[in-house]
């Protein structure tokens, strides 16, 4: 089965956006090779705060050049004709997809729709980018849940201070 992967960046205090949905935080570091990155997928899962900020910043998906599903039950299908909308199932769709042939699929941003597929014990691996700085409030990385271990993998430090960490998802823990 192909692996789902959440990659996000997040602050040194655990908030992937800040209280308005702003990423202004982030660092951009010329030593991150994100075609490589991007490479590694074919398909792209966000939920639909993500997608509509990346309109907003004036962003297609089909710039990724994968196919994309987002989450959402407000969305109407036939007014985003480069994205699918799953607006029902999501976890059962991320399943029939997982087991499809194919590259790895990028989880995107989004803890709420994150915090949804690690639940129903979709999620493979989590690849967060620390960014070097306090947000102090936000959203956060996850949202309230079940507890879930990770298993350290591996890790990579950017000039610009950015820690890359990369967990696998340990078995789904008990209820």
């Amino acid at each position: 089965m192909r692996e789902l992967v959440y990659s996000v960046a997040a602050s040194l205090d655990g908030y992937i956006a800040g209280p308005n949905g702003e990423s202004d935080w982030i660092i951009n570091d010329p030593t991150i090779d994100f075609g490589e990155i991007f490479r590694q997928f074919d398909t792209a899962i966000m939920g639909r705060v993500c997608y509509e900020y990346m309109l907003r910043l004036g962003r297609s998906p089909k710039e990724l050049g994968m196919r994309t599903y987002v989450a959402s039950t407000t969305l109407i299908a036939a007014e985003h004709p480069d994205v699918k909308i799953v607006s029902r199932a999501l976890a059962a769709t991320v399943f029939e997809l997982k087991r499809k042939s194919g590259k790895e699929i990028w989880l995107f941003g989004g803890g709420v729709t994150f915090r949804s597929l690690l639940d129903a014990g979709l999620v493979d691996r989590v690849e967060i980018s620390v960014v070097p700085v306090l947000l102090g409030m936000g959203i956060p990385l996850v949202p309230p849940g079940r507890r879930w271990p990770l298993i350290f993998q591996d890790s990579r430090t950017f000039p610009s201070g950015i820690v890359s960490l990369n967990y696998r998802v340990a078995a789904q823990p008990p209820i």
